[in-house]
């Protein structure tokens, strides 16, 4: 048994060297950094970008070099709420007060409450809440969770095929080992069968950190051109850690209920979800509280935000609402509100 232990210590010494030589080599092959680039490209993020490129260095390089140039005209990390506030004002998209049993940070969406048509602000709102959640994951983790519930959901409340075709490279590309699982909860069952019927027909291809989330959330889901279109994003996207991530809960629903206990405390789980909290968004709170985390991630990124944006942008300061009381690790940590 002592031999067995030795020889497993030893493959673990070894993985783990040679996970840390091939992040040496990518930093090496990056070249000097300075600014947010440094800041930026620490070694697990170095680290997420070697997975997503199956370890290859040189596709690696490209993939990150791609990002800190996107990042550069973008600015994902100069987006304030004071400019994408209206995106948020039905709750469709917000961090919430919990987080999953690994501590992880959850963003709830609910498409069928989509009050905009502006693809650009759009897509904003959701490159600004994909760096919100990333400045709130505990040390040591580098994913989040996805809560997608689906009621209310129609036709008329879906984006053009456009925005989910941008938002879908954005995050593949740019934001690569960032999701941890996503839960499609109560979706239409034509969702998950067509999902099964796309994992069967294109199985080994390349990976998209959401893939058909995304697609499901923000395009036309029946329509003829729309499925030709998923295809062919698919072809392109899927893999089996992805499909893996995905889950199809539905209220209910024994399986459904199992899944979510093994990832949540039910206590903290909205009942949305299958959950015992109340859920109610507030608008007018999030954004008080969520400003606070603007002058967070100023400070993070080595910036003022008082002298980029100006002193006021419309909202005051605010007390951090509590979470409900849990024994998991979720407890540990600040979320923004939901009140009840």
């Amino acid at each position: 048994m002592f031999r067995r232990w030795t020889n497993s210590h030893r493959e673990q010494e070894n993985d783990e060297s040679q996970l840390e030589s091939k992040v040496n080599e990518l930093r090496a092959a990056l070249g000097p950094l300075s600014g947010r680039d440094l800041k930026y490209c620490s070694d697990a993020c170095l680290k997420r970008y070697l997975e997503a490129r199956s370890w290859n260095v040189d596709k690696s390089k490209k993939m990150l070099e791609e990002t800190l140039k996107w990042r550069s005209t973008y600015k994902p990390d100069e987006i304030r709420w004071h400019e994408i506030s209206v995106e948020g004002e039905t709750g469709k998209v917000f961090r919430a007060n919990f987080h999953d049993c690994y501590g992880r940070t959850v963003l709830i969406l609910k498409p069928g409450l989509q009050n905009t048509t502006g693809m650009d602000n759009q897509i904003r709102h959701l490159v600004y809440l994909m760096e919100n959640a990333i400045l709130n994951l505990p040390e040591g983790q580098e994913q989040m969770v996805w809560l997608i519930d689906f009621t209310g959901w129609t036709l008329s409340t879906s984006v053009p095929i456009k925005c989910a075709r941008e938002s879908i490279n954005i995050l593949q590309n740019h934001y690569p080992e960032r999701l941890g699982a996503s839960f499609l909860y109560n979706p239409p069952r034509i969702f998950e069968a067509f999902w099964k019927m796309s994992v069967n027909v294109i199985w080994r291809k390349t990976k998209c950190i959401l893939l058909g989330i995304l697609v499901l959330f923000f395009s036309r889901m029946l329509s003829c051109p729309f499925v030709n279109h998923l295809l062919q994003i698919v072809k392109y996207f899927l893999d089996t850690k992805t499909f893996q991530k995905v889950k199809f809960v539905y209220p209910m629903n024994k399986d459904s209920v199992e899944i979510m206990r093994s990832y949540f405390d039910v206590d903290n789980l909205p009942t949305e979800f299958g959950g015992k909290a109340t859920l109610k968004y507030d608008h007018e709170e999030f954004s008080r509280l969520i400003v606070e985390d603007d002058e967070k991630t100023a400070t993070f990124w080595g910036f003022s935000d008082k002298q980029k944006h100006g002193v006021g942008n419309g909202y005051g300061g605010a007390e951090v609402v509590p979470e409900p009381a849990s024994p998991g690790a979720a407890s540990q940590l600040n979320g923004l509100p939901l009140t009840s």
